[in-house]
């Protein structure tokens, strides 16, 4: 049986997959932050997209309406359409990803993208009764009825869960049990088994479509949002977090820290002992440095052998006991056996008063240049105060310093 797994998922999936991989494609509650993020623009611009397709043709459908069916039914489906319409423009309409629950707000969207057509579909086999109708009018009026199946095999283009999506399925296959025998003389009981077994097929489509589309994003997200060599955040992903952060900490009041970290003579490691000793100390930094930080923070290879820290609800007077830690422990040793050591700048939003989280960068960086000037293995911080990090220096009965640090406990 694990055999016959490992094939399905190398054919269907290109590689094998975790338990934790097929937990995420089944429930959406395993996805990281970058995903979640990354899912919820791409579900909103479909919806965008498809939605400023619909506010158009829609209300163009009028025509055909106004030519097939007499006035009174005629006039019901136009206000019908035209309200349709509305809920379509105001889902194209382009609005901004909301920076505290963008996922939330995709799934919203998505209901209320689903529900138009549904009550549409309901609202219209009210309308409509084939038993008082010609032929054409009949043939047009069983179109309307099959609106469901092509609503739900719109979810496939979706990169959902498999819950998700049954449970968007859900008021589709509602909308039309009530609709085909609540007013059972529109549709014959052959073609309602039918219906249901088409739609049936196309919520299993649906799902199999959006668990593809999701492991295939995950894949993507992955590789643009986690630097392949440190297993730490890109400088891309780290600037979308960090712009969150710093608009969380400007509404909520609550302090946000940056560390600029810069490794000491790098370069010297590099065009002595070669770049792949140099890539063994990065991993060394990041492992480090990842040991150090909470989990609610977040370390960012900003570029070459820079890192960057973004420390939520981390206040200034906090800032110097995350010092003597990292002091206590150490970056690890260069390959001469000698301390590895790094310039490092932080700031604080509410000592520093910046303006952006582009500031916030620009004045860890300098404050990180004014600790190589003097002498690096210091850290300089809000308020101009500057802390050595030389491990030589550390006394072991320092209680500020213990190693490892009680994450979570600052």
């Amino acid at each position: 049986m694990r055999d016959l797994w490992k094939r399905f998922s190398r054919h269907i999936f290109t590689r094998i997959l975790s338990r934790e991989q097929i937990q995420r494609l089944i429930v959406p509650f395993g996805r990281s932050v970058y995903m979640r993020r990354y899912a919820a623009s791409l579900i909103i611009a479909r919806i965008q997209l498809i939605s400023m397709f619909f506010a158009v043709v829609v209300p163009l459908w009028s025509i055909v309406d106004m030519v097939t069916f007499d006035s009174p039914v005629c006039w019901q489906l136009m206000e019908l359409r035209f309200i349709s319409a509305a809920v379509f423009v105001t889902l194209a309409w382009p609005r901004s990803l909301s920076s505290v629950r963008p996922y939330v707000q995709a799934i919203v969207m998505m209901v209320v993208m689903m529900l138009v057509p549904s009550v549409f579909y309901l609202v219209s086999v009210m309308v409509l009764d084939l038993s008082t109708t010609t032929q054409t009018q009949a043939v047009m009026a069983r179109f309307y009825t099959y609106m469901p199946i092509v609503v739900l095999g719109g979810l496939a283009i979706f990169p959902l869960t498999a819950l998700e999506i049954i449970l968007l399925s859900l008021p589709v296959l509602i909308t039309t049990m009530i609709g085909t025998f609540a007013y059972g003389t529109v549709v014959p009981f052959g073609e309602i088994v039918t219906m249901l077994w088409c739609m049936t097929m196309m919520t299993g489509i649906a799902v199999f479509s959006g668990m593809s589309q999701s492991h295939y994003m995950e894949g993507m997200v992955q590789r643009a949002m986690i630097d392949p060599l440190t297993g730490v955040a890109t400088r891309r992903s780290g600037s979308e977090t960090l712009k969150l952060l710093f608009h969380l900490s400007e509404i909520s009041s609550r302090p946000l820290a940056v560390a600029f970290v810069d490794v000491d003579h790098f370069k010297h490691i590099n065009d002595t002992y070669g770049h792949d000793i140099g890539d063994q100390i990065l991993r060394q930094v990041a492992k480090r440095l990842h040991n150090l930080f909470r989990r609610s923070d977040t370390l960012v290879r900003w570029g070459g052998e820079e890192f960057l820290a973004l420390l939520p609800n981390m206040p200034a007077h906090q800032l110097a006991v995350l010092i003597c830690r990292l002091k206590a422990g150490g970056l690890g040793n260069r390959p001469d056996g000698t301390p590895l050591t790094a310039s490092i700048g932080i700031v604080e939003t509410q000592v520093d008063q910046v303006d952006d989280w582009h500031a916030l960068v620009e004045l860890a960086d300098y404050r990180m240049y004014k600790a190589k000037e003097q002498g690096r293995a210091r850290a300089v911080l809000p308020g101009n105060i500057v802390m050595h990090l030389d491990p030589t220096e550390y006394e072991q009965n320092d209680p500020e310093a213990r190693w490892p640090p009680e994450k979570d406990n600052f």
